[in-house]
């Protein structure tokens, strides 16, 4: 590795200038729907790795390709990529179905009046079921829309409910790709970080969750509407969380929900046995790009690390963050901006891995509480981003079903996220972490 080098630097800066300005483009002066997810974020890193093979002199074609070869082949990043295939078959093989009759199991048993706080606990569980907050907001949004229809709650309290408790689940669930990239990244056990995280995100949804029943408490509300359910469809994601909570290798959960759910899939008649196999292709297919990207961060960050890059960067941060709590907060506001200009939480803590492994190292910050810091610092800003997935998302759904609202409508109701920034902010500052080897 060379000496610092801030101009090393420049390959991040020019995948940043090349997103956010077609994503700009794309959004406001082309009025594409959802025109920040069009802009092609491999290409955009395929430039900057371009750049930074560019930069790097003193060094042969060939010597350039094997320092990147050496980052792609890490065991994390290996161990990363195979997670994020399997959690994507298990997605595949459970489907739509499944997060559905969790979703109406759940309301059925609950009074109409508490139907809110229900949408909130629904999103939350199928969330960390599922592990993709996207996948939630699809699902639940349109019951939140008939929700919001059929008793008279708010539009936006609805729809803001569930985009906060599908932030919930992105954050902590062990089959997530934003705790899979934070976990791996860092060297961590995702028990660990789990265990770190829950500490941080319990405060934050009780406090959501009192303020819905405080605005529930105020509303007239009229009878649910009412749908069938497969109580059956919700096992594989319980024996998933129980796995993942109590401890059993990651790989061996997501085969336990691979294998549980193929079986139950197959016993009711759900689907046939091809189209099983076309719904685990279809489910691992959509983890490509998420791979993809993966594997060109490694390469783009082992060509400037070298470069001296990243040491550049680090005797910056140490000039303006001293000391444990700071280098914390640090490691947050670093993941922030990277999620600010990527709009993706993912792609943020790929970004800000090696980085943040450095920071760690200088002020003795553990590598679970790293790894929960990226993770939950991400979803934060992921979560309020007007031009963000989550938010796009659910603003799609509702227009499809042929009702308005506007993303500032939609933040106004984001109270998660919110308490989640007071929480984690109470964890860095005031309640010190046990001192523990992860």
């Amino acid at each position: 590795m060379k000496k610092s080098n801030m101009l090393a630097l420049i390959p991040i800066g020019v995948f940043v200038a090349f997103y956010l300005s077609l994503g700009i483009v794309f959004e406001y002066i082309m009025k594409i729907p959802m025109g920040f997810y069009n802009v092609p974020v491999i290409v955009a890193f395929l430039v900057a790795l371009f750049v930074a093979v560019l930069q790097t002199k003193g060094a042969s074609l060939d010597k350039k390709f094997e320092i990147m070869g050496q980052g792609i082949g890490d065991k994390n990043i290996i161990t990363m990529l195979i997670i994020f295939l399997l959690a994507g078959v298990f997605v595949g093989v459970v489907g739509r179905d499944s997060a559905e009759s969790v979703a109406y199991f759940m309301l059925s048993v609950a009074p109409p009046r508490l139907a809110v706080v229900v949408l909130f606990l629904i999103s939350c569980f199928v969330s960390t079921a599922m592990g993709t907050s996207v996948g939630t907001i699809t699902l639940i949004t349109p019951i939140a829309v008939a929700i919001s229809e059929g008793s008279g709650f708010p539009l936006a309290l609805c729809v803001g409910t569930v985009v906060g408790g599908a932030m919930f689940g992105d954050n902590l669930s062990f089959i997530s790709d934003t705790t899979i990239a934070a976990c791996n990244g860092q060297g961590c056990r995702m028990k660990d970080k789990f265990l770190t995280n829950f500490a941080i995100v319990v405060p934050a949804a009780i406090l959501t969750l009192a303020l819905i029943l405080a605005l529930s408490a105020k509303s007239d509300v009229a009878e649910l509407v009412n749908k069938e359910y497969n109580m059956l469809q919700i096992i594989p994601y319980m024996l998933v969380l129980i796995s993942g909570i109590i401890g059993v290798n990651v790989f061996l959960t997501l085969l336990i929900g691979i294998v549980s759910g193929s079986i139950i899939i197959l016993a009711t008649g759900t689907v046939a046995f091809p189209d099983l196999l076309a719904n685990m292709g279809a489910g691992a297919a959509g983890m490509f790009e998420t791979s993809m990207v993966a594997v060109l961060v490694a390469a783009l960050c082992a060509l400037i690390k070298f470069n001296g890059g990243f040491e550049a960067l680090l005797s910056g941060i140490r000039k303006v963050f001293k000391g444990r709590k700071s280098g914390q907060l640090g490691i947050g506001l670093l993941v922030g901006l990277m999620d600010i200009a990527t709009a993706n939480n993912t792609v943020a803590i790929v970004m800000a891995n090696p980085i943040a492994s450095e920071m760690a190292k200088d002020f003795d910050i553990s590598p679970r509480k790293t790894a929960s810091i990226l993770d939950t610092f991400s979803c934060i800003f992921q979560g309020i981003l007007p031009y963000g997935a989550q938010i796009l998302v659910a603003l799609s759904v509702v227009t499809t079903l042929g009702f308005e609202l506007t993303a500032f409508n939609i933040i106004s109701n984001l109270f998660y996220p919110m308490f989640l920034l007071l929480s984690s902010l109470l964890f860095i500052f005031v309640i010190p972490e046990r001192k523990k080897k992860a």
